[in-house]
């Protein structure tokens, strides 16, 4: 057994507003099944995606504090002029320089109109067969736990690790990278931006729960209540949310 993430989770004052600047930075649809905004490729709503990581955009009461977040995307691009195009387009759409102690690097640090932080890539070969989104990114205390811990809870390949840095990647080879960086800071404030994972038709939620418990995980209450969804933390405290099949 195992899980599959499905969509990448952010929490909004505004979740309409913030939905539609997502839809226009990754060229994707904004679709309202319901109380939420999820965000992916134009079309027609396809759920779950077998390729890429929707984004479902929740809205809550609270704003987003001073805090950066532990967990952000990387856009990727295919050239220098890509890049600049890119990030001009996404300041037209609301975004803003962010500075979270990146000093000078070839990417740009923006924060969409909540004040959620994201890097727009310089061109790299390793997101060239990504889509718009090269990865997710969890900031972390120990990259070689994480790994231990996600490479179990999901069914993605475990491509690197170090002391410093994990990656993982679909056993597919498509779609985003989840990328674990070691930083000195630790978690103090609950996520803004979380993973949703779901299992695979047949398989059982509950045994899967179970199995993510005896990895690590704990149990999380976010005031939730009587949900179809279980939400869990990493063994370092990151929330994510076991999803139901409908």
């Amino acid at each position: 057994m195992a899980l599959r993430p499905v969509m990448v989770n952010i929490k909004a004052l505004d979740a309409s507003a913030v939905g539609r600047f997502w839809a226009e930075a990754l060229g994707w649809s904004a679709y309202s099944p319901g109380v939420t905004v999820y965000v992916g490729p134009p079309g027609g709503l396809v759920w779950p995606d077998p390729v890429v990581l929707g984004v479902d955009v929740v809205p809550v009461p609270e704003p987003k504090t001073a805090t950066k977040n532990r967990v952000h995307l990387d856009l990727a691009t295919t050239s220098a002029a890509h890049q600049a195009e890119l990030v001009a387009r996404l300041k037209a759409l609301g975004a803003t320089p962010a500075d979270v102690g990146q000093g000078t690097v070839p990417w740009t640090v923006l924060a969409d109109p909540e004040g959620n932080e994201f890097c727009v890539l310089e061109p790299r070969e390793t997101y060239r067969d990504t889509g718009p989104v090269a990865a997710v990114v969890v900031d972390c205390v120990d990259p070689r736990a994480m790994a231990r811990f996600w490479g179990e809870a999901m069914d993605w390949t475990l491509h690197e690790v170090t002391d410093d840095h994990a990656v993982l990647r679909s056993a597919k080879g498509v779609g985003p990278y989840l990328e674990f960086l070691r930083t000195p800071d630790v978690k103090t404030v609950p996520d803004r931006v979380h993973l949703d994972l779901l299992p695979y038709p047949g398989d059982d939620k509950a045994a899967e729960v179970t199995r993510l418990r005896a990895l690590g995980a704990t149990d999380l209450d976010l005031g939730q209540g009587d949900v179809p969804w279980t939400c869990l933390a990493d063994p370092e405290g990151h929330e994510f949310c076991v999803l139901a099949l409908s």
